[in-house]
């Protein structure tokens, strides 16, 4: 299965609330039209993450497909016309970036029906080779992380090593995504061992300097 991710910014002059409720109310009525999508996400940053900061993305769309090729048969479609002639509506379509990556559920517990997901964009730390990023990644934070007990599920997507094979080459390795009931919830998981052993092990695969976090609430479209 394929995970096609991608990283949006809303089209300038519009309100964050107008961005958010285009796309979950409009412009998801059109996606749904494409062939062959197995399943299909929008993630909305909180409202509340304006008033402290700049954000890098107004949101991130989550669709899955069985391959490549489904994507090439899926962009030669009238459907796929309609999704981007609909997108310069509420998107500055010349700041996309798709990263087509690799799902692995780390942790595969419920998503909380009223929860929060916290997104993470990845970079590996300087001089380390996208392979043993992704092994680490998996193989040894995953399990640290998942110890941590307010983290309801975690899946990992690994940007496909495809992505490397040309340029310009991808923003960033990876997109770490965990579920919590409450951000009040996720806040208090930071007193714990898991936690701290978490973090610990950060600087071991990740360059924390140039890695990003978004928080969000997620909006199963296609389930």
């Amino acid at each position: 299965m394929l995970k096609a991710c991608t990283l949006i910014h809303r089209k300038s002059g519009m309100s964050v609330e107008e961005f958010q409720t285009y796309w979950r109310n409009i412009h998801a009525d059109i996606v749904v039209q494409l062939p062959n999508v197995r399943r299909y996400v929008q993630s909305h940053p909180l409202i509340q993450e304006y008033k402290k900061r700049n954000l890098i993305y107004d949101g991130l769309a989550e669709i899955w497909v069985d391959n490549t090729d489904v994507l090439r048969t899926m962009a030669a479609t009238d459907a796929y016309k309609d999704v981007v002639d609909d997108e310069a509506n509420f998107i500055d379509q010349k700041r996309t970036e798709l990263i087509l990556t690799e799902e692995h559920v780390i942790k595969d517990g419920l998503t909380p029906e009223d929860g929060v997901k916290r997104i993470g964009l990845l970079v590996r730390k300087p001089g380390m080779d996208v392979e043993s990023f992704q092994r680490y990644w998996r193989g040894v934070h995953g399990k640290l992380a998942s110890k941590i007990p307010s983290i309801r599920r975690y899946v990992q997507s690994h940007t496909k090593l495809s992505g490397y094979r040309r340029e310009p080459q991808p923003n960033w390795d990876g997109i770490a995504a965990t579920w919590f009931d409450s951000v009040d919830e996720m806040r208090a998981g930071r007193a714990t061992e898991a936690y701290k052993n978490t973090r610990a092990d950060e600087g071991n695969f990740f360059d924390a300097g140039e890695s990003k976090f978004l928080m969000t609430k997620e909006h199963t479209i296609i389930s």
